[in-house]
């Protein structure tokens, strides 16, 4: 009988293991150390956070940066296997010594999203220096906002890890300040329709790619099995896991079994 109760007892388990939810999972995420473009002499660092609920929460230090003044910021990339990457000073084809947004983006691709302080985070405010965060007066920019999932392109979060961020503005001139005396008008902006913006506010002065990362897809050219994340890795072992506890249920299943047919050929 005792036997008997164990055989019934393993399909329970099983049952048990099968229905108990997965453990829950923690949000994930990726860094982007933001360097320098155009000796802007800016850099910083940022983290992008894959919430558990679909969200993106996005935090950005940066210091360096011109003065008391807005600095556009995007997430640049593609979600369809494109390789971008950070643009060099070799992007700057017009030879006046800084790469512009136009020269900079067959490297680093088009907006994906805009890093706004508020509203729309479409590529359609990629020039909404209203709602752009302002850098301090020693240049330090602090930005920290949480994007609905619901406000996100498609294909954002999956692909988390081919995307990265891109900061615009630079003071060629060195008067603490945008104006048209540094490289004239922002030929970005006046294909916009927005005449008046100076060059310098357009043109980027950081770049960063996702580095470390354990959320998202497989980088472009990495082996494509699965996203990569570690929410894959936890319904493995969690798959793994409970296996294991089945098999060594079943090793003591046999092994009682064993005993049982020995103790009634003895008697």
């Amino acid at each position: 009988m005792r036997f008997r109760r164990t055989l019934f007892a393993v399909p329970a388990v099983a049952a048990l293991l099968l229905a108990s939810p997965a453990p829950a999972l923690a949000d994930e995420s990726v860094h982007v150390q933001l360097l320098e473009l155009n000796n802007s002499d800016a850099r910083g660092s940022a983290t992008l956070t894959a919430t558990d609920t679909g969200d993106l929460r996005i935090s950005i230090r940066s210091t360096g940066l011109v003065p008391n003044s807005p600095h556009a910021q995007h997430l640049h990339g593609s979600i369809t296997g494109m390789d971008f990457h950070c643009p060099d000073m070799s992007a700057d084809t017009n030879g006046n010594g800084y790469v512009s947004t136009e020269e900079g983006m067959p490297a680093y691709g088009d907006i994906f999203v805009s890093l706004t302080t508020r509203g729309d985070t479409s590529k359609a405010s990629g020039l909404a220096v209203d709602r752009m965060p302002t850098a301090d007066a020693k240049g330090t920019l602090t930005y920290d906002r949480t994007i609905a999932g619901a406000d996100l392109p498609a294909g954002t979060i999956k692909h988390l890890k081919d995307l990265h961020i891109v900061q615009h503005g630079v003071d060629a001139n060195g008067n603490g300040k945008y104006d048209l005396d540094g490289l004239g008008e922002s030929t970005l902006a006046k294909s916009a329709g927005l005449s008046g913006i100076p060059e310098e506010a357009t043109d980027p002065a950081t770049c960063g790619m996702v580095s470390g990362a354990a959320a998202g897809s497989v980088p472009v050219g990495g082996v494509a099995t699965g996203d990569g994340s570690t929410r894959d890795q936890a319904a493995v072992w969690y798959g793994a896991g409970g296996l294991a506890l089945l098999a060594a249920l079943g090793i003591v299943v046999i092994a009682r079994r064993r005993s049982y047919v020995l103790s009634r050929a003895q008697r």
